[in-house]
């Protein structure tokens, strides 16, 4: 089995609502996509949200890489994940969305090759009926509420409140409101997506971080000394996000003390082997998981993640796909969340059929 042709998709895909994080609003999210076809007839999709915050990577940037690429992945072996992401690393330096987007198409036509599932693939299904969180990110108290306790209703056990973007004093108190009203119903974080300067991130652990379980990323990612002054004076866990980036940055932020955890993103890692090693790290650290999607990413990546979080050693921190938050997916059977709860598509691969009409309408110019 080999590659033998690799074609590259670009999309706008809007959302049901827009999220709020951390002083920015989205309501559109710029998506990368591959197909890959094999000599043996096989097809497999990938997929990666652009970050810029993140990974420094946007669609143009993405689509450039992996155009670059495909000479040299062309005629190799889709199953050969760790050679394949070797030379990746030999031709390009970084750009770790880009090849997530490639090996996710890979890993999806292995799967599809040898009748496995991607779980199967990483080992096997350990979690089945993983809790979702649900993110708060509308940036108003009512609605946040309202959706928090409505979610709750419905069975959710895990939400997420974003904080950041508006003044400390509001976070504050809609962190210690939301908290209050689900009285211990849920597991809660908050995440600031690096919104706060050090001196506000010791203040929002001080006045609100005893409402919640754990608090991800106050302070810029680089930051491991802040990180670990915070850690040091909350009430709840410490959750690093963007200042995970390979294995060395989660054993740097263990040996400061400066997080109990983190979230974990396959564009963050360079695709499924890297976030599934870190995983395992995690673990060995005694360290708690969340596995997350980028926001906001299709039932491609989505379904990758449920894999990925399926097969994990450990979920304490619960799993967040985030194609339930699109309002068009371009798969033909959706992912579903139900009563808080998700299992990954049944099927070889990533099991899921990407819908190509549907896509085709969202597709633009690259």
């Amino acid at each position: 089995m080999k590659i033998s042709k690799i074609e590259i998709l670009a999309a706008d895909l809007p959302l049901i609502q827009p999220i709020k994080m951390s002083g920015v609003e989205i309501g559109v999210s710029q998506n990368v996509f591959v197909r890959i076809e094999t000599n043996n007839g096989l097809t497999g999709w990938g997929e990666a949200s652009s970050s810029p915050e993140m990974t420094g990577e946007t669609v143009e940037s993405m689509v450039s890489v992996i155009k670059y690429l495909v000479p040299f992945l062309v005629g190799r072996d889709p199953s050969a994940f760790s050679e394949n992401l070797l030379e990746m690393d030999r031709r390009v330096y970084g750009n770790s969305s880009a090849k997530t987007v490639i090996e996710m198409a890979c890993y999806d036509i292995t799967g599809k090759c040898f009748e496995k599932s991607v779980a199967e693939l990483l080992g096997g299904t350990k979690n089945y009926r993983m809790p979702v969180v649900q993110m708060l990110a509308s940036g108003d108290l009512n609605n946040d509420l309202d959706e928090a306790l409505h979610k709750a209703d419905l069975g959710f056990s895990a939400m997420k409140i974003k904080v950041g973007g508006k003044p400390l004093c509001e976070d504050i108190k809609r962190t210690e409101t939301i908290s209050k009203e689900l009285d211990g119903k849920v597991q809660l974080s908050a995440d600031a997506n690096q919104g706060w300067g050090l001196e506000n991130g010791i203040l929002f652990a001080e006045e609100a971080s005893e409402f919640l379980d754990f608090l991800e990323q106050p302070i810029i990612g680089h930051d491991i000394e802040g990180m670990a002054k915070i850690a040091k004076i909350s009430n709840c866990k410490i959750s690093a996000d963007e200042g995970l980036h390979s294995l060395d940055d989660i054993k740097t932020h263990h040996a400061a003390r400066a997080a109990h955890g983190g979230s974990l993103k396959t564009i963050k890692l360079g695709g499924i082997t890297r976030a599934f090693q870190a995983i395992e790290l995690f673990k060995k650290l005694g360290m708690s998981v969340n596995l997350a999607g980028k926001t906001a990413e299709t039932s491609i990546a989505s379904s990758a993640i449920l894999h990925i979080a399926a097969a994990a050693p450990d979920l304490s921190w619960g799993v967040s796909p985030t194609a339930p938050y699109l309002s068009t997916d371009i798969v033909k059977s959706p992912i579903k969340v139900y009563e808080g709860h998700a299992d990954p598509p049944e099927g070889w691969g990533l099991g899921i059929e990407v819908d190509e009409d549907k896509l085709s309408v969202l597709t633009r110019t690259i």
